[in-house]
Order: C-alpha cells, then sequence, then structure tokens
C-alpha cells in the first residue's frame, strides 16, 4: 500500500471540503446580508408612507390648508375625542377636525354618528392616542379602548395624589374589509371619577398604504 498516495489523496479530499465549506459560509452570509437589506428597504418604505402622522391639526386648523396632496388626504382619516367622560358605551363620542371647508376625513372614508366606515379593501395602518389627566388623587386602575376587531389599546392608569398625565399610543398594520368601525371604552365598574380623558391629544387615525 502506497502510503505517500493515500496522504496526498487524504490532502486532496481535506482541500476540497474546506474550499465547499467556505463557499458555504459565504453563500449563507450573501443570503442573510440580501434579506437584511431586503428588510431595510421594506422598514424605509413603510416609514416614508406613514409620514402623515406628523400631521399638526392645530396649525391645519389654524391655516386652513392641508400639508400633503388631495390624493394622500383622501386616504386618510383622524378624529378627535370630542367627550371627557367616562362610560360603557356601545361607541366612544369623535368629531373630524376641520380646516376651511373640509375635515380630516378622506373620501375613502365615511364618518357618522360616531362610525367610520371604510370604502377599500387594503392594508391599513391604524393608530389611537389617549391623553389621560389626573385631576386630583386618583387611583390605580386599567381600562382598555377597543376599535372594532382591528385594535384594542390597554392603559393603566397608576396611583397619584397630584396633577398627573398620562399618555399612551397604540398602532396596528392590518388587512380591512370594507366595514363600519366603531370605538368602545370599557372601564371598571366604579367609573374614573378624577381620571380625565384629555380631548386634546387623544385622537384615532388611519390610512391605507400603498
Amino acid at each position: 500500500m502506497d502510503v505517500e498516495s493515500l496522504q496526498k489523496s487524504g490532502h486532496r479530499r481535506s482541500s476540497r471540503l474546506n474550499a465547499f465549506l467556505v463557499v458555504s459560509v459565504i453563500f449563507l452570509f450573501v443570503a442573510v446580508a440580501a434579506v437584511a437589506a431586503g428588510g431595510v428597504m421594506v422598514v424605509i418604505d413603510l416609514r416614508s408612507k406613514l409620514k402623515p402622522l406628523s400631521f399638526d391639526f392645530e396649525t391645519v386648523k389654524l391655516t386652513g390648508h392641508a400639508p400633503y396632496p388631495e390624493s394622500k388626504m383622501n386616504k386618510f382619516a383622524y378624529l378627535r375625542f370630542k367627550s371627557g367622560q367616562f362610560e360603557n358605551t356601545t361607541a366612544m363620542p369623535w368629531t373630524p377636525v376641520h380646516y376651511g371647508k373640509r375635515m380630516t376625513v378622506g373620501s375613502n372614508f365615511l364618518f357618522e354618528q360616531d362610525s367610520l366606515t371604510l370604502k377599500q379593501v387594503g392594508i391599513y395602518f391604524m393608530y389611537i392616542e389617549l391623553n389621560f389627566t389626573c385631576t386630583f388623587r386618583c387611583k390605580a386602575t386599567v381600562l382598555s379602548v377597543r376599535v372594532g376587531d382591528a385594535l384594542t389599546c390597554k392603559v393603566q392608569l397608576p396611583d397619584v395624589a397630584h396633577k398627573e398625565q398620562v399618555y399612551r399610543k397604540c398602532w396596528t398594520l392590518t388587512q380591512l374589509e370594507e366595514q363600519s368601525l366603531q370605538t368602545q371604552m370599557t372601564v371598571p365598574e366604579d367609573g374614573l371619577p378624577l381620571w380625565k380623558l384629555e380631548q386634546n391629544g387623544s385622537g384615532l387615525g388611519i390610512f391605507v398604504v400603498d
């Protein structure tokens, strides 16, 4: 038996195995990098579509001008909470923001009697923001706000002995059919007599993601 030949053959097999492993690692690295790059592009694209969230409603009300083209505004709706009372009602009271002769409910939506109807099937970005103020010696409690079956926002209010604000924002990205959305708040049986939900900073926003 030629020992030297066997050693050379073993070295060649080992070299081929090493080369295969190196190529496999490089391929895996390239694949992971491509997936990561694709994910970054998706995030960047989504962020660009979420720009309406920077909408300054107070400025819009004062100037009467929308900061985005009508084509974008038609895909967007924003409603403000219009009552500071805490009740387990069938629908929370909302109102659109009016600017000039228009309001913050695009043509892709219909708003009536505290119900927002979607006229288009699609992927929607929806968010709700809640701004609470303790007036004096408020007890800790938990409440929830539900927007149809699409979004549920739970809020934990702390035990505080002085005036304090609690801000909570919840959001979702989901596929929705043509439907009507109502928002319901669920509070403890004894209510929240010393907590107030501020109209300023409490609202519901939704828009279609292309």
